[in-house]
């Protein structure tokens, strides 16, 4: 899957642990963000990772581990 900046996403799966954006990233426990909760990319980072604005803060997440909003998927 490819993303772009501003896209609408979801968690397919949960993680076992969701890791910071911040300068010294920390590693803070998955329930903080839901496999409903709708997320928008900020930043995409090497190594196929992509910086998510979430409700309870900014992660780095695989992008294979997120997918589209059904609103944004195409017909």
């Amino acid at each position: 899957m490819t993303v772009i900046l501003g896209e609408r996403v979801l968690l397919k799966v949960s993680q076992p642990y969701l890791k910071t954006s911040d300068p010294m990233p920390m590693l803070r426990p998955p329930d903080l963000v839901s496999l409903d909760e709708v997320g928008v990319v900020v930043a995409l980072l090497p190594k196929d990772m992509a910086e998510v604005k979430f409700r309870r803060g900014n992660f780095l997440i695989s992008i294979e581990h997120l997918k589209l909003e059904e609103s944004k998927l195409p017909d």
